[in-house]
């Protein structure tokens, strides 16, 4: 019998299959030995780079920490940015390394320093006119909030590369950088910019108080309904301007052009400004579009330096024609036109209006056209004005404004006297209604202004010819006297609720108030010059020489 041979200690020798399965098991294990080794090295690398990286943020957390140190350090001077750098921009050979870097140039001690920000500085709010903090070695450590101090100018021009051409207090001209907010939105020229002495740069538009009659306001709430005893005047205005606005293209066909102004005038008080608010309303209405209101009380542009009011007329123009080339209509409303506007060479201590009325007569005639834009002028002496203003092309539409009667006065006192308003419980049963007892008491108070007797007379004038003519009540109404008389009743009984009476308003108290009105305006002197007093009141006719008062207590 055959014996396998065994190996030394007892084990059997390897069969040939069995010494290929250990190759096949080696071949494997030094795979996964290569493989486990690449991993190794990936790892190996991944950790070095980690390491780098740990060391780049320690190295940068040291800077920052020595920053701190080092810009924390009191004390710090003040500084204004004239210029952001934001650093890579300079063209190859114009400009080293450390020049061409995130930096800023700041005004600073007079003199301009270009410096770099502190990293815990946002560099994203820097700006022209932006003011800083800097510590001792000039880096910018801190943002300020604007001051909002510096030199009024004017802008003459908008320049290319964000500048202006502005003048000063004393005309002289300098070309500064634009800052701060006007950075997103630049000024107009004819506006007032503050700028900043130290680094030239015009930080913020300034619109005083002085200059709001510029400011375009948006059209008032004003109809016709709301005026009363002016129906003819009313019709007149609207034939002749609405009518061009709102059917512009049937004037263009009949080749006539739209009136540029409007002339109102007439006695103080008798609803000139109204009917200007309710052209400009009507206007917007009726052209479905939103329209804008200029209200220039006459005095409020009158100015000291020689050249200014002109220009704050060129700037309501410049404004006005700015919306009306986006199509919104706009109504330029100079109230008291005689204070501006007066014939030239009338002037008794000086000669202003030598050089105004001829601007506006540019603003209105000149090369620009004036389109969508109305030019309305309120005065009660008309007689003071420039010839000028008056021809066709100008003021083409001249309106008379006179004081209301019975029916006109009225109507005003039925928009202030209606059922709205509390009424004794005595007059509602007497008219039987509210509204009835309203128009009642209307008629009371146009009875008692227009009675005429010796008791309601209010003036007497003298002609050159000897002719005596007495004023009434009636003669001197207004529509800004009923009103008042309105009011009046109104605190009568308010103070008659306070004392215990009755609640509302009646004929007595209707009464009263129009006494207490007339003899109030009795009581006020008239002018010392009979002419002076005609041409104010609106009075036509022959020269007068003597105006006496004749009501009670005069």
């Amino acid at each position: 019998m055959r014996h396998e041979p065994q190996a030394s200690g007892g084990a059997p020798m390897s069969t040939p299959a069995a010494q290929d399965g250990l190759r096949t098991e080696l071949s494997d294990a030094r795979k996964r030995a290569l493989e486990l080794s690449g991993k190794l090295q990936e790892v190996s690398t991944q950790n070095s780079r980690l390491v780098d990286a740990l060391q780049r943020a320690r190295e940068k957390m040291e800077g920052m920490r020595q920053a701190l140190e080092h810009d924390g350090d009191l004390p710090f001077g003040h500084g204004v940015v004239v210029r952001v750098h934001r650093g890579g921009t300079a063209a190859p050979g114009t400009s080293i390394k450390s020049a061409d870097v995130r930096s800023v140039d700041i005004a600073h001690g007079g003199r301009r320093v270009r410096t770099s920000v502190s990293p815990l500085v946002d560099f994203a709010g820097l700006r022209p006119g932006t003011e800083v903090l800097l510590n001792e070695a000039l880096v910018v450590v801190a943002l300020l909030p604007q001051q909002g101090t510096g030199e009024l100018m004017t802008v003459k021009e908008v320049l290319p590369g964000e500048r202006l051409l502005v003048s000063g207090p004393a005309d002289d001209q300098r070309v500064v950088v634009l800052g701060g907010e006007l950075t997103a939105t630049p000024p107009r020229p004819g506006e007032l910019v503050l700028v900043e002495q130290r680094s030239m740069v015009a930080t913020q538009v300034v619109r005083p108080q002085g200059y709001s009659a510029l400011e375009l306001e948006h059209v008032p709430d004003t109809r016709y309904t709301d005026i009363g005893g002016l129906g003819p005047q009313i019709e007149a205005i609207r034939d002749a301007v609405e009518l061009p606005f709102l059917h512009s293209e049937l004037f263009a066909e009949h080749q006539l052009r739209a009136p540029r102004g409007v002339l109102l005038y007439g006695p103080p008080g008798c609803g000139k400004t109204l009917i200007a608010q309710a052209v400009a309303h009507s206007l917007s209405e009726e052209a479905g579009t939103r329209g804008y209101f200029l209200n220039i009380k006459g005095p409020e542009l009158l100015d000291k330096y020689v050249g200014e009011t002109e220009r704050q007329i060129r700037l309501i123009f410049d404004r006005a024609r700015d919306k009306a080339a986006a199509g919104h209509p706009v109504v330029i409303f100079f109230d008291e036109m005689d204070a501006l506007f007066r014939t030239r060479g009338t002037g008794v201590s000086s000669d202003v209006e030598t050089t105004i009325v001829p601007q506006l007569l540019a603003e209105i005639d000149g090369v620009e056209k004036l389109e969508n834009v109305l030019v309305i002028g309120a005065t009660n002496r008309e007689d003071m004005l420039d010839p000028a203003l008056l021809r066709p092309g100008r003021l083409d539409v001249k309106v008379r404004i006179r004081r209301p009667d019975r029916e006109g006065s009225s109507q005003v006192l039925s928009l202030y006297l209606n059922e709205s308003v509390p009424l004794a419980a005595a007059e509602l049963e007497h008219y039987g209604s509210a509204a009835g007892a309203a128009t009642g008491l209307c008629e009371v108070a146009v009875e008692e202004i227009f009675h005429r007797d010796s008791m309601t007379a209010m003036l007497e004038l003298t002609d050159e010819d000897g002719t005596v003519t007495v004023l009434h009540r009636g003669d001197l109404v207004s529509g800004a006297s009923l009103r008042n008389i309105v009011d009046r009743a109104k605190r009568a009984a308010i103070k008659r609720v306070l004392a215990g009476g009755e609640r509302g308003l009646d004929a007595e108290l209707v009464r009263h108030a129009v006494q207490d009105e007339f003899a109030e305006l009795g009581q006020m002197p008239a002018s010392g010059d009979p002419e002076e007093w005609a041409r104010v009141s609106g009075r036509r006719g022959a020269r007068l020489v003597k105006v006496r008062s004749l009501a009670a207590g005069a």
